[in-house]
C-alpha cells in the first residue's frame, strides 16, 4: 500500500514531467499502431487495388505455351499481349491453332482458392474482315476502308455472364469487371447476342459509332466464308492497341469462325499473396519442393499455386502469372512495408530518447527524496522499482491513449490511400505494447544507473 501511495504522490508532485512522458509514449504508440496496422493489412489492400488493372493469370493451351517458351514468343491471341493486359493483338497476327474448351472455364471456380478468383473471362481471338453497315465480303458497297473491309482482331468473350456452379452458388464473370480502366461510350453488350463494342481507332476508320452496325466476314478452315452482323452498343478507349479490336460474344465468334466450344485463352483475376523465395522455387519446379514446402505453397494463395491448381482442373491447359503484375505487387508491397516499419522504428527511438531525458531530469529533481529513502533503509533495488513502476504506469496510460488514436489514424490512411478502412489485427496492439515496454525499459536503464550511484550522505549535505 505504501508503494502505491508513493507512486500516486509522484504524479501530483511532478505532474508536468509525467504528462510529457505520457504524451511522448502516446505519440509513439499512435505512429506505431497506425503504421503497423497498415503494414499487416496493406497486402490485401494492394491486391484489391492492382486487381482493378486486369488479369494477373493467363490460361492457354499447353501446345501454345510450349511454342512460346521455345521461340520466346508471346503465344497466340490474348497471351500475345498478355503482359500489357490487352487481348486484341495485331491485325497481322495469325489466328490460334490450339484451343481450350469454353465449357471447362467454370471449373476455375472449383479449385481450393476458388474464393480468391474474383473474375475470369475466356477469349477466342480471331481476325476477320470488318466493314461498316451490312457490307458484303467482296466490298461491293460503299467506299474506302468501310467498303472493302478492314482486317481487324475480333475477340469473342463473356461480358457479364452469370454462372451457376455445381455447389449451387452463382457468380458473375466477364470482361466488364476486368476492364475497369476502359472509357466506354455506351453500354456493354449482352452475352449470347449479336451485339459488340468497338475500339475508338477502328470505329474512326470505319466511320461507325454507338448504335451503328458492322459486318464481320471470316473464312473458316473448311474454305467457307461466314458473315455476322453486329450491333455496336458502345465505343471504348483502352489507351493501347486494343482500340483496333472488336469485342463480341464468344458464342457469336465461335459460329463466325466455325469453332464450337473453343477458346484460346482465359484471363483470370485473382487475389494473391506476394511471391517469396518459396513461391519462386515452386514456380520453377514444383517437384523440387519437400513435403512441408509443398503443403505450405499449395495452401497459400501465391500466383504460382493458384495457376497450378487451375492447370489441375482444366485439361490441356497451362496457367501463367502475368509477371509484371506479380513483380509490381511484390516490389510496391515491400517498399511500402519498409517505409512504414522505418517510421515505426524512428518513432520508438525518439520516444526512448525523450523518456530517458525526462527520467534523468526527474531523478535529478528528486535526488534529495531518493537519497532520504536510501538513508532510512531503502535498497537500490527498491528505489529502482519505484521509479520503474512510476514510469510504467504513466507509459501505460500514454500507450492506451496512443492505441486508440493510432487506430483512428490507420482508418484515415486507409480511406485516403485505398478508399476503405484498415482491419486492425489484435497482434498489432500486442506487438506495439511489447515494443513500447522494451523501449521504455531501455530508456530507463541510464536513469536507474544514476540511482545506483546516488550517495545519501553527500546529497543530503548538499555536496
Amino acid at each position: 500500500m505504501f508503494f502505491l501511495r508513493m507512486i500516486a504522490r509522484s504524479f501530483t508532485r511532478q505532474l508536468r514531467r509525467r504528462l510529457l512522458i505520457a504524451v511522448t509514449v502516446c505519440l509513439s504508440a499512435t505512429v506505431s499502431v497506425a503504421m503497423l496496422g497498415v503494414v499487416f493489412d496493406v497486402g490485401d489492400k494492394l491486391n484489391a487495388e492492382l486487381s482493378t488493372y486486369g488479369s494477373n493469370i493467363t490460361v492457354q493451351p499447353k501446345s501454345d505455351a510450349v511454342v512460346a517458351d521455345l521461340y520466346n514468343t508471346g503465344g497466340s491471341g490474348a497471351d500475345a499481349a498478355g503482359d500489357s493486359g490487352t487481348a486484341g493483338g495485331s491485325a497481322d497476327a495469325a489466328d490460334p491453332t490450339a484451343f481450350l474448351k469454353e465449357s471447362d472455364a467454370p471449373k476455375i471456380k472449383t479449385i481450393f482458392w476458388a474464393f480468391n478468383i474474383t473474375n475470369f473471362a475466356p477469349q477466342l481471338n480471331i481476325h476477320a474482315q470488318v466493314s461498316a453497315g451490312s457490307g458484303s465480303s467482296d466490298g461491293s458497297s460503299g467506299s474506302g476502308d468501310s467498303a472493302a473491309g478492314i482486317t481487324a482482331p475480333v475477340v469473342g468473350t463473356w461480358f457479364n455472364k452469370e454462372l451457376k456452379l455445381a455447389s449451387g452458388e452463382t457468380t458473375v464473370v466477364g470482361v466488364e469487371g476486368m476492364r475497369s480502366w476502359w472509357t466506354l461510350d455506351g453500354s456493354w453488350p449482352k452475352d449470347d447476342s449479336d451485339q459488340g463494342v468497338i475500339g475508338t481507332t477502328l470505329a474512326s476508320r470505319l466511320g461507325v459509332s454507338k448504335g451503328g452496325t458492322i459486318t464481320l466476314h471470316k473464312k473458316t478452315a473448311s474454305g467457307t466464308t461466314n458473315s455476322q452482323r453486329i450491333t455496336i452498343t458502345g465505343v471504348y478507349d483502352s489507351g493501347d492497341d486494343d482500340n483496333n479490336a472488336v469485342y463480341i460474344a464468344s458464342s457469336t465468334a465461335q459460329v463466325l469462325a466455325d469453332l464450337p466450344d473453343s477458346v484460346d485463352c482465359i484471363e483470370v483475376k485473382a487475389l494473391t499473396t506476394p511471391e517469396n523465395d518459396l513461391a519462386r522455387k515452386a514456380a520453377r519446379n514444383p517437384a523440387a519442393l519437400s513435403q512441408d514446402e509443398w503443403e505450405t505453397w499449395y495452401c497459400t494463395a501465391y500466383p504460382s499455386s493458384i495457376a497450378y491448381q487451375i492447370e489441375e482442373v482444366i485439361p490441356g491447359a497451362v496457367a501463367k502469372q502475368v509477371r509484371q503484375v506479380a513483380a509490381l505487387q511484390g516490389n510496391v508491397l515491400q517498399k511500402t512495408q519498409a517505409v512504414m516499419i522505418l517510421m515505426t522504428a524512428l518513432s520508438l527511438i525518439a520516444a526512448a530518447v525523450a523518456v530517458a531525458n525526462l527520467m534523468a531530469a526527474s531523478i535529478s529533481e528528486r535526488s534529495s527524496e531518493l537519497a532520504l529513502l536510501k538513508a532510512i533503509g531503502a535498497t537500490d533495488g527498491a528505489v529502482s522499482r519505484l521509479m520503474l513502476a512510476e514510469t510504467a504506469v504513466i507509459s501505460l496510460i500514454g500507450a492506451l491513449a496512443g492505441a486508440l488514436l493510432g487506430s483512428g489514424v490507420a482508418q484515415i490512411v486507409g480511406q485516403v490511400v485505398f478508399g476503405s478502412g484498415i482491419t486492425m489485427r489484435p497482434m498489432v496492439f500486442v506487438l506495439v505494447f511489447v515494443l513500447l515496454a522494451v523501449t521504455v525499459l531501455i530508456a530507463s536503464i541510464s536513469s536507474i544507473r544514476s540511482i545506483l550511484g546516488l550517495r545519501p550522505a553527500e546529497v543530503l549535505h548538499g555536496r
